[in-house]
């Protein structure tokens, strides 16, 4: 049973060796209606926190000429679609008011982030884009006042359990509190208001801490469901897929997915480190036309599921992060928010279709470290 919420999980994780090279990153995901037009519009806010034992008085970038590792909190706000963007606003770790066991909460200047509500402001000028690349950011402004509420989780299981975040095993962790989320209230993109209801905001929250990333990295999420054999929208409903090639004390193991499909009630996992469940993954990715487009089969003993995803290139971002250690090595990462496509779960022991679902407003990811 993978729908476990966990605050502990969600926790501040940069202690032990992680205070000199780790970051620790707080999701959210979510659609947003435009109050004039009524357009929908798909929104991310990260809370980003780099190597606290590095602090200095002001922000440590790593892209410059000095080469720096970094240390900082970045608030990391942005869009997808037609319009999108990426707005970072950096603060040093000596000026954040962190409270890191659970219930966890960051707040910076008017930023402030914890399990049940969000603020604040990023505004990038266009001169301080074009003067500070280290800020890895477009420009633009962004600001949000949210509530809160994490309704179905995936809980990996013990590859992030007590045991396990306490010797930094892993290379990079991952827990999603609120694969389902309910998001409530108002966000300004460039002076325009949109609307953020529970109802129509197919919200996500989630975390990923350690010391770096993983290559290749994947992710696809969806709330935004439809039974293809009824027709009929599924309210409670939710599926979540992540990994790429995770490493364990510096063993990789290649091509691996940890996956997550809550069909109202009903709960189907593909998870490798449930090894007793003999999940077998094939994943590819096809960047070559106007599409970014996923395909990942995924079986264990009970049930075959078949995701295909696709999202359009100009309507997705190429995020920028940095590791720890001061190196940017995804430079093609690509990042969207309004994906669309099928899901497909199989009995395989009945050789029966049991779920034949269409799904939209779906988060995505991909990307590999450059050659």
């Amino acid at each position: 049973m993978f729908n476990k919420h966990d605050l502990k999980r969600n926790e501040y994780m940069l202690t032990g060796k992680f205070k000199k090279k780790g970051y620790d990153w707080w999701w959210h995901s979510f659609s947003a209606i435009n109050s004039e037009t009524k357009e929908e519009k798909p929104f991310y806010i990260e809370f980003f926190a780099c190597n606290p034992k590095l602090a200095k008085d002001e922000p440590t970038f790593g892209q410059t000429m000095e080469k720096n590792k970094p240390s900082y909190l970045m608030v990391n706000v942005g869009c997808w679609g037609e319009l999108h963007m990426q707005l970072h606003r950096f603060f040093s770790l000596k000026n954040v008011k962190i409270h890191g066991k659970a219930p966890f909460s960051v707040e910076a200047d008017d930023c402030y982030l914890d399990d049940t509500k969000t603020k604040g402001s990023v505004n990038v000028t266009e001169e301080e884009a074009k003067l500070h690349p280290e800020y890895m950011s477009d420009y633009g402004s962004i600001s949000w006042d949210l509530k809160i509420e994490k309704n179905i989780a995936f809980n990996v299981g013990y590859g992030a359990s007590g045991l396990f975040r306490k010797m930094k095993a892993f290379e990079m962790f991952w827990h999603a509190e609120g694969m389902k989320s309910y998001f409530e209230g108002e966000i300004t993109l460039n002076g325009t208001k949109y609307i953020v209801s529970k109802d129509t905001c197919y919200g996500y929250s989630d975390k990923n801490w350690g010391s770096n990333f993983t290559s290749p990295w994947v992710w696809l999420s969806s709330n935004n469901i439809i039974d293809n054999t009824t027709s009929k929208q599924l309210h409670n409903s939710v599926f979540d897929i992540g990994g790429g090639r995770p490493k364990v004390y510096f063993v990789a193991l290649n091509r691996k997915l940890l996956s997550a499909f809550y069909i109202e009630g009903k709960e189907y996992e593909f998870n490798f480190s449930k090894f007793w469940t003999g999940t077998k993954t094939k994943f590819s990715h096809d960047e070559s036309g106007d599409y970014i487009i996923w395909n990942v089969t995924q079986k264990n003993k009970k049930n075959l599921v078949e995701v295909e995803i696709k999202c359009k290139k100009s309507d997705m971002l190429l995020i920028n992060y940095e590791s720890p250690d001061g190196y940017k090595r995804h430079n093609k990462l690509w990042n969207g928010g309004n994906g669309v496509g099928t899901v497909k779960i199989y009995d395989k022991k009945k050789k029966k279709l049991i779920h034949d679902l269409s799904v939209f407003n779906v988060g995505c990811e991909y990307g590999e470290y450059d050659k």
